[in-house]
């Protein structure tokens, strides 16, 4: 695991350099699913998996944008989502990430998230703690534990989306509007970033309603390496990755609290 965690690491360098080449003024399109893609997305995939291969040459490799490995049977392997928060990167917010995991068995191991833009990574993988580098500064990071409840909480959310402030066709109100009310203090953040702060201890809870398996797999390590805990919106941990949604928290208290909240009456 050491060898592809530091192979991970080295992806963050094709990643920044495409991303500052484009950063301000990529050209954006939808796909079919309404997503926005650009040609850094897809350049990124491209060289990061070419690297991979050459290091790994029998290694599975899916990715958002180049898929290849069947979503549904990828059990060892790596998951690339090359700009995680496509839409804050198209209007130069610099709050994205380039995610790349590993995975055993169906479950991430090894979890890189790298901030191109604010020249930051963090990185977990099992037994091997959390950590955040910062140019040449790197050190462990860890959720607030102290944290109980959600009157106690800071909690942010990717959007209200899939909630009952905002309801599309046929999606779940879940509600939302009751852990704005309940929480201590709450703030919309963006994709992988809020869940980032939840790994970091600035954050105590983070809610995603909409998360597809390379949205959500190199997430996981870090928030479990930082001694947080997750679930989907529906409670359950078993097949995370194609669970649809994300919750993280700092607390396994925190986290009922929330899952049972934000449940439709």
């Amino acid at each position: 695991m050491d060898k592809r965690l530091a192979a991970a690491l080295e992806c963050t360098h094709i990643a920044t350099r495409i991303c500052q080449e484009h950063f301000n003024h990529a050209t954006v399109r939808f796909k079919e699913d309404g997503t926005q893609v650009t040609e850094a997305d897809v350049a990124i995939e491209k060289e990061i998996r070419e690297f991979i291969h050459t290091l790994f040459p029998a290694d599975a490799i899916l990715g958002e944008e180049l898929g290849n490995s069947s979503l549904h049977e990828l059990e060892d392997g790596w998951i690339i989502d090359p700009i995680d928060g496509t839409r804050l990167f198209a209007l130069g917010i610099p709050l994205f990430g380039t995610l790349i995991s590993y995975l055993e068995q169906g479950h991430p191991v090894m979890g890189v998230v790298h901030f191109p833009q604010l020249g930051q990574t963090i990185h977990g993988a099992k037994d091997l703690g959390c950590w955040l580098q910062e140019g040449d500064q790197r050190r462990q990071i860890r959720v607030d534990q102290k944290i109980q409840s959600l009157g106690q909480a800071v909690i942010s959310a990717s959007g209200v989306h899939g909630s009952d402030i905002f309801l599309d066709n046929g999606t779940v109100p879940y509600r939302l509007s009751e852990v704005i009310h309940r929480s201590k203090q709450f703030q919309i953040a963006t994709d992988c970033f809020q869940h980032m702060l939840v790994a970091r201890g600035k954050l105590h809870g983070a809610i995603d309603t909409l998360m597809k398996p390379w949205d959500i797999a190199a997430l996981i390590p870090c928030i479990e390496e930082a001694g947080g805990v997750y679930a989907n919106i529906q409670g359950k941990r078993d097949d995370i990755l194609h669970g649809g949604s994300l919750i993280t928290a700092a607390t396994p208290e925190l986290l009922a609290e929330l899952i049972e909240v934000l449940q439709p009456q």
